[in-house]
């Protein structure tokens, strides 16, 4: 039997509340906890420890974005996997052909909508993103759970999706004005603008929008912005013919492509490589606006 149909590909604290429980819906914590390395580089770790320690939505299954979830052998951290290598993964959670799928996370949402497109690139339709995540669901009081729990595992199929990806050579001949396609580039402004450059390369693909992830939520609560501010914030690529998100590992990307979708765009695509394979080219052009 099917899990409970979905709003949209953001649903609420209160619609999560009222299915909790429901057959076939699979709850997920994709939960990856930054960190300051003693170089001075961003590091990303994990968040299963805190997932049993501080606690998660109750009967919600943790995913391993670092390890199960990417690529071991990928030229940069969280490569996206193999359509098998995900069909593994996913059904070691428990989500097969019928299951609902919520995700959220403790960030600001970018983790969830990563796990999100990798469903959706495998031709599973039918999961949503948590808005808000953990906070908005804590915010409201409700109960939590600690401690792991154990998936009940299926078999999970992948139908793949070539569209949702694009490469270095598409991006390309985008920016040579052979392909109709506008950029999204989902970075903190400063990091955008070269002004805090987070490699040894700064900027961003010359052409692109700026279009920041965490700007696409309330500061405080983590929500969804209203659609006429997300409207604003993404108008320079609205009704593109081809739009085309990337940061700098294809995480926060997937924030922005989420929100382009819910509004109707119907041809969104992930640069997986993102600047960190764009700027390891030191012929690919970088611009910065400082």
């Amino acid at each position: 039997m099917p899990g409970p149909a979905l709003p949209s590909t953001l649903v609420s604290a209160q619609w999560l509340a009222d299915h909790l429980g429901a057959d076939d819906l699979v709850v997920v914590d994709a939960s990856v906890v930054s960190f300051t390395q003693p170089n001075g580089k961003a590091g990303s770790l994990s968040g299963h420890e805190q997932y049993i320690a501080e606690g998660h939505i109750p009967g919600a299954v943790f995913a391993d974005l670092i390890d199960e979830f990417s690529d071991p052998n990928g030229a940069f951290p969280f490569t996206r996997p193999d359509a098998a290598r995900f069909a593994a993964a996913a059904g070691a959670l428990g989500i097969g052909t019928d299951t609902t799928v919520v995700i959220y996370d403790t960030a600001v949402g970018q983790w969830a909508s990563r796990l999100w497109w990798l469903l959706r690139a495998c031709g599973h339709d039918n999961a949503a993103v948590l808005d808000g995540g953990f906070t908005a669901w804590s915010a409201e009081d409700r109960p939590v759970d600690r401690g792991h729990v154990e998936p009940v595992a299926t078999t999970f199929t992948a139908v793949e999706r070539p569209d949702a990806w694009v490469d270095k050579a598409e991006v390309e001949r985008v920016i040579r004005g052979e392909v109709d396609a506008a950029l999204v580039c989902a970075v903190p402004p400063k990091e955008f603008t070269g002004e805090t450059p987070s490699r040894a390369r700064a900027g961003h693909i010359p052409g692109s929008s700026s279009v920041p992830a965490a700007r696409l939520v309330d500061r405080e609560a983590r929500t969804a912005l209203p659609d006429a501010q997300l409207r604003e914030l993404l108008s320079p690529v609205l009704g593109a013919p081809r739009i085309i998100a990337y940061c700098n590992g294809g995480i926060a990307a997937t924030a922005a492509a989420l929100q382009l979708i819910r509004l109707g765009e119907k041809s969104v695509a992930i640069y997986d490589g993102s600047l960190n394979e764009w700027a390891a080219d030191l012929e690919a052009p970088l611009a910065t606006t400082l």
